[in-house]
């Protein structure tokens, strides 16, 4: 058995996607997933599986939502090496009098080239910053998520992907649930 990370991406937000957790988590155990648990609302589940490749975790993960609430929901499927990869190799959280509460991780659904940035065309999000590393976007939001055009939107609509941002606080928390 493999532990992974299913990223629900829009769910519980602003009157959409509406998913109560223990909903979802008999969903899955339904669909056959077992030691199903999640954190916090916005969409953040471990499932148990034989299955070893995420991708195809996140593709029966989403069938099971359509098919038994009707609802099309992406799903970025990662391990606790992500998650750690996170804190290795994210220059934002290394810089000295690092603000965690500026710091996100967009999860990507596939790795990306590191030219990908220019793809981006970061320099018009000034003074928000981005750096990728592999299947994750690392960002340091100067004001704040809810006040930039470097939203999950941009991103999937520039680099062709599905992505689901998460902030740090989250990030970190996961990791440590990961065990």
């Amino acid at each position: 058995m493999k532990t992974h990370l299913a990223l629900l991406r829009g769910i519980n937000v602003s009157g959409h996607n509406m998913i109560k957790m223990d909903v979802l988590k008999a969903v899955l155990e339904n669909a056959g997933f077992k030691n199903v648990h999640t954190y916090i609302q916005s969409g953040n589940v471990f499932v148990d599986s034989e299955e070893e490749h995420g991708a195809s975790i996140g593709f029966k993960i989403k069938q099971e939502i359509f098919k038994e609430l009707g609802l099309e929901v992406p799903v970025v499927v990662i391990g606790k090496e992500d998650l750690e990869a996170c804190l290795k190799n994210n220059s934002f959280f290394k810089e000295k009098d690092c603000d965690t509460k500026k710091l996100y991780v967009a999860f990507l659904s596939k790795e990306l080239q590191g030219s990908a940035i220019n793809d981006l065309k970061i320099s018009q999000f000034k003074p928000d910053e981005a750096t990728i590393d592999k299947n994750k976007i690392f960002i340091k939001y100067a004001v704040g998520a809810g006040k930039t055009r470097l939203d999950q939107k941009y991103i999937e609509k520039k680099l062709n992907v599905v992505a689901t941002i998460r902030n740090w606080n989250t990030v970190t928390t996961l990791l440590e649930m990961f065990g």
